[in-house]
């Protein structure tokens, strides 16, 4: 696999709509589906940016979740438009941030923000650098 010279995304967006199997018998979400859609933001994330966990796994790069924070704001109902949007907040040179924010599509109302810390391990779960190319490339100009 050719890696990206840096990556360039730094946010990504995704929609998302509840499946049934997700929700109580209220039609509201279950708390537990969100680490999940966090996942898949940030699978889209590293997607966006050419690159893919299997792909760097075959490299010996592997992330594991080290911290996951959640803030549930509103509830989400089964079958809403969703926008979630992952952000890689932080790179150092053993772990990976990333914020999130789901909202509602129809009206904008964010329903759950979070973060994740993300550890890079080698293949035997020992705490790795971080390759290079995965550090984004600098703003030209920063605010």
């Amino acid at each position: 696999m050719d890696f990206p010279e840096r990556i360039n995304v730094r946010s990504h967006t995704i929609t998302i709509v509840p499946r049934y199997a997700e929700t109580d018998q209220g039609g509201v979400v279950h708390h537990s589906v969100y680490p999940v859609w966090y996942e898949m933001g940030r699978t889209e994330l590293l997607r966006a940016n050419g690159l893919a966990y299997k792909d760097l796994e075959k490299a010996g790069v592997f992330f594991v979740v080290a911290e996951l924070c959640i803030k549930y704001r509103q509830p989400t109902m089964y079958d809403q438009k969703l926008q979630l949007e992952t952000t890689n907040s932080t790179i150092t040179a053993s772990k990976i941030e990333h914020t999130y924010k789901l909202t509602r599509c129809c009206d904008g109302v964010i329903l759950a923000e979070g973060s994740s810390i993300l550890a890079c391990v080698d293949s035997k779960g020992k705490v790795r650098r971080i390759p290079e190319f995965m550090y984004p490339e600098p703003e030209k100009n920063p605010p």
